[in-house]
């Protein structure tokens, strides 16, 4: 058992880097899905209700009511609203965001100030999607606690924002290891002339 125990201490950075390349998996399919059109309108009542994201559409919340699509449906009426309500348009530009924040995630392999980036851009993009539990009456079945199907999917974001936080510390950590590492590699002949300056510059007691 202890044996096992320390296997899997010894595999942190590993797991890390799992979380890594998981954010991005989710960013890039769920990116890629914004440019069909039924993700692109499963998404208006949550951008519609935003306080932070409505000003993206043409037509005010709650008219898009009206106009709601089944999943694989293609009522020609409804499609003709989302065109006008720019629907597909901002869904793909959301989608654009999102593949390129996984992008810079994924790349935190390599990069840990890329890395820094899109961890910090997933964590902000995870409290903007959790805010529409707020904001999105059809977040909610009626009350709390009883979720309907856009709030089961939005709450699961508290895991990305916890891997986010995750990577996100590992990345700082990454980067005060390598700053702290070079400043000890300086060589003493560069050194040795600053400290001097220095004490030349203190005034004598």
């Amino acid at each position: 058992m202890q044996s096992y125990l320390k296997w899997l201490a010894g595999r942190q950075r590993s797991f890390i880097h799992l979380i890594r390349i998981a954010i991005f998996v989710v960013m890039a399919w769920i990116g890629g899905l914004k440019f069909t059109s039924y993700e692109a309108e499963s998404i208006v009542p949550l951008v519609a209700n935003s306080p932070f994201m409505e000003f993206f559409y043409a037509k005010p919340a709650p008219e898009y009511k009206k106009y709601m699509n089944k999943e694989g449906e293609e009522v020609p009426k409804n499609r003709a609203w989302h065109e006008e309500n720019r629907t597909y348009l901002v869904s793909a530009v959301l989608g654009t965001a999102i593949v390129g924040i996984g992008i810079l995630v994924l790349l935190g392999l390599f990069s840990p100030k890329l890395g820094i980036i899109g961890a910090l851009l997933t964590v902000g993009m995870s409290v903007v999607t959790l805010s529409f539990l707020f904001t999105t009456p059809e977040a909610w079945v009626s009350h709390f606690p009883y979720l309907a199907g856009p709030g089961r999917l939005v709450v699961k974001d508290l895991i990305m924002l916890s891997g986010a936080l995750v990577c996100l510390s590992s990345t700082a950590q990454e980067l005060l290891l390598r700053t702290s590492t070079a400043a000890a590699d300086v060589p003493a002949s560069e050194t040795a002339p600053r400290r001097a300056a220095r004490t030349a510059a203190t005034p004598a007691q």
